[in-house]
């Protein structure tokens, strides 16, 4: 697996994990998933960072998620 599909992975469950917290909030329940979800997102993220040498800027992270995401449908 590339740093490029775990940096689009991690953000991917990172998006998710606002509205899992959020709602287990609402239902007055415990956000452990939530909290594993955010775990796992960071350790994707620090992971991709640094197995790629040169890191990502902001600027590339959108080129980076949409050559991941066509690579699959490809």
């Amino acid at each position: 697996m590339t740093p490029d599909l775990f940096l689009t992975l991690g953000l991917c469950l990172a998006v998710l994990t606002i509205p899992m917290y959020l709602s287990a909030l609402a239902d007055s329940r415990s956000p452990r998933l939530s909290l594993l979800s955010a775990i796992l997102a960071i350790g994707c993220i620090a992971y991709a960072m640094s197995a790629k040498p040169s890191g990502y800027t902001l600027q590339e992270v959108p080129a980076v998620v949409i050559d991941v995401l066509a690579g699959l449908v490809k």
